[in-house]
């Protein structure tokens, strides 16, 4: 089989009645008896850029003193602090950067004081001041996501995807004359054109596997590509038909697990989440699960290879039963710098922070080319505010996860000089990407990663 396979384009897709299946990669795709490493099928780094707002624990004084956040120790083989210690299985591919600030998040005239949750979304992939407006003049900067969809997604068939959580039933001003905009999205292609961000894990999904026209009752998005796919078996080895199986399996189990949201919604006479969308499940992990394994499936069979999610949106004031924490989001932000109540929150951080394995895990188990799709990929998680007590952008939380095919070594503490501009680090994951930019935002440099 080695000598005398198929050479099937990485391109290929399975197709059927409106429905649209990339496949992941596959070993037909590259030609017999050459390393992939010299075909055109090497895969390229996926970027994955997701935020959380509302700061960190350790982020205040007494946050910083315990290392709620970051580790005591510098370099490699540090000890995981209280909120990253979910990501220690993990360790060899987490860089975690200490002391980065977002300063042009923070007002810069006095009519702009006050507002500071209003422009936090819109400084995390851009390093850039978003103008104070709730009219449609609005500016901030393009984001990182776009920069590298503009550079290297030209070639997949959505050049980047953009999701969030909560993202509903927002529109016009939403405070201190800031338009709500700033605070839907992180994902913006250029000053003037913020990208919408899907909320509702159907839509998300038809977006992907083409199927909007498909109505529910005729079943599986899957029904109309068997007899491609059947035809597909046929001409793979083995281990290919081992992954395709897998591939269809896992669409099919998001596909089932959205409709079981669906019907719960339609049956239920009331809801928790009254604004919501049909497909979104009133449980906040269920949903963030649903869009993880969606973007995995997107970076698996190159749909896309950029995604920006937004986990939660500023001032929400949301409950996480399953944190142990009963205090809402918003309120335990503003802890007026009690000790017991810091505490709650690093215990939140580190609940939103315990998701994030769930999604490496699906990138690290996904063979990709010559390795895995997490060793492929380059994961940003943080939050572009720092003290949300104090509404200040300083020594921000921020992760990078995964190796960007070999840019990235894991395993590192890197702690920033004190003003290290965030849009620093922005720039740092561009270079690593390929992608040659002068500047982003307010940076001044790399960071050494």
């Amino acid at each position: 089989m080695f000598l005398t396979k198929k050479h099937i384009s990485r391109r290929r897709v399975l197709r059927g009645m409106g429905a649209t299946v990339a496949l992941p990669f596959l070993d037909a795709m590259a030609p017999a008896q050459t390393p992939l490493r010299k075909t055109a099928a090497i895969p390229r780094s996926r970027l994955a850029c997701i935020e959380m707002v509302h700061g960190a624990a350790g982020s205040t004084p007494e946050g910083d003193s315990k290392n709620y956040w970051s580790p005591k120790q510098r370099g490699a083989d540090f000890e995981f602090s209280y909120s990253l210690e979910p990501l220690a299985p993990f360790r060899e591919y987490i860089t975690i950067v200490t002391g980065t600030d977002a300063r042009l998040a923070e007002a810069q005239s006095p009519t702009e004081g006050g507002a500071d949750h209003f422009r936090s979304s819109a400084v995390f992939l851009t390093g850039a001041h978003a103008k104070q407006t709730a009219g449609p003049d609005i500016s901030n900067g393009i984001s990182i996501d776009q920069v590298y969809a503009q550079k290297l997604g030209q070639d997949t068939r959505l050049p980047s995807i953009q999701l969030c959580i909560e993202n509903f039933g927002l529109n016009g001003s939403c405070g201190f004359n800031y338009s709500c905009i700033y605070s839907q999205t992180i994902s913006w292609a250029s000053p003037t054109d913020p990208l919408p961000m899907t909320v509702n894990p159907r839509v998300a999904f038809e977006n992907l596997f083409g199927a909007a026209s498909r109505a529910p009752a005729r079943g599986s998005v899957l029904d109309g590509i068997a007899p491609d796919a059947a035809r597909l078996q046929r001409d793979v080895g083995a281990r290919d038909r081992a992954r395709i199986d897998k591939h269809l399996e896992e669409i099919r189990g998001i596909e089932r697990r959205i409709q079981a949201i669906e019907k719960h919604n339609a049956g239920v006479a009331a809801r928790e989440l009254a604004a919501a969308p049909l497909g979104v499940p009133d449980s906040w992990e269920e949903h963030v699960k649903l869009m993880f394994d969606l973007q995995a499936l997107a970076f698996a069979a190159e749909i896309t290879r950029v995604a920006a999610f937004k986990m939660s949106r500023d001032t929400s004031n949301r409950v996480f039963p399953e944190s142990g924490v009963k205090m809402p989001f918003h309120t335990l932000s503003h802890h007026n710098e009690n000790p017991e109540w810091i505490e709650e929150f690093a215990k939140l951080n580190r609940y939103h922070a315990s998701l994030i394995p769930y999604f490496l895990e699906k990138l690290r188990s996904t063979p990709d080319g010559d390795g895995n799709l997490l060793e492929h990929s380059l994961v940003l998680y943080g939050s572009p505010m720092g003290d949300s007590n104090t509404h200040n952008h300083r020594r921000l939380p921020i992760l990078l996860a995964g190796h960007a095919g070999g840019q990235l070594k894991g395993n590192l503490h890197c702690v920033m000089p004190e003003g290290t501009p965030h849009a620093n680090t922005l720039l740092t994951i561009l270079h690593k990407l390929g992608v040659e930019a002068a500047s982003i935002g307010d940076s001044t440099g790399e960071i050494e990663i």
